[in-house]
């Protein structure tokens, strides 16, 4: 993954999310996004998805500027795989239908062709068993792997995670997260949103931690996460590891 951020800015009503952000990075495969709740890492990544137009500011992914009007939003959402905090899979739709529908309906896949990814999928994430249940009979690490299952059935350039075990209880949380170790062992291309430090350190190659919408400090994670340069790094990573 090649990304270039330049002086992204973002406010919602009077409230300034993210002032003038700028990162660039040659040949990462997984960047991970820490820093205080609020400070913009959410809103962020949305942008980079395509999903919240900046106010100020471009995106560069693999050398192609996104285009931030509505049919170039179009073709690089469906390029991009993410995965929310909430899931946000349909509740009426059963864990087949909720990977098969976007296969068809975004797509085009042949309902046969979209099906046979479905169970291939839930089969590698052990949930073929639950093809036919909705979320609300699923436990949470069941609802966010099949979250997960359809993000990357759309074959995506870049995978987005957003907190997705912040929901989850520890037992669940190692579920999630083995799921995504095992991912970036394939190759695949992703940044996370993530509290999870531990996990950040081992996954990463970049970390950039952000605070009061701006990037206090980026790098590899054993700078950022071992020896931090700045007070507002110190800081976060004080509270976070404290317990």
């Amino acid at each position: 993954m090649q990304l270039r951020l330049n002086h992204i800015s973002k406010s919602f009503d009077s409230q300034q999310v993210l002032t003038d952000v700028s990162l660039g990075l040659e040949t990462v495969h997984t960047l991970a996004l820490i820093g205080p709740s609020g400070g913009g890492k959410s809103t962020l990544l949305r942008i980079i998805g395509g999903l919240e137009y900046p106010a100020a500011g471009s995106v560069e992914l693999d050398g192609q500027a996104v285009r931030f009007d509505e049919a170039g939003l179009l073709r690089h959402r469906r390029t991009i795989g993410t995965v929310f905090q909430a899931f946000n899979l349909f509740p009426h739709l059963t864990a087949l239908q909720n990977i098969t529908l976007p296969l068809e309906r975004v797509h085009g896949r042949p309902a046969a062709e979209a099906e046979a990814i479905a169970r291939q999928l839930l089969a590698r994430f052990r949930l073929e068993a639950h093809a036919h249940q909705r979320p609300a009979a699923l436990s949470g690490g069941q609802r966010q792997r099949i979250a997960i299952a359809r993000a990357i059935s759309i074959k995506p350039r870049l995978l987005l995670f957003d907190e997705p075990t912040s929901a989850l209880d520890p037992e669940m949380t190692a579920e999630v997260l083995d799921v995504i170790r095992e991912l970036r062992e394939e190759g695949r291309d992703f940044i996370l949103v993530t509290h999870e430090m531990g996990f950040a350190h081992r996954i990463a190659d970049h970390v950039a931690l952000l605070a009061n919408g701006r990037i206090v400090e980026a790098g590899p994670p054993q700078q950022v996460l071992d020896q931090p340069t700045t007070p507002q790094t110190r800081e976060f990573l004080a509270k976070v590891l404290k317990y």
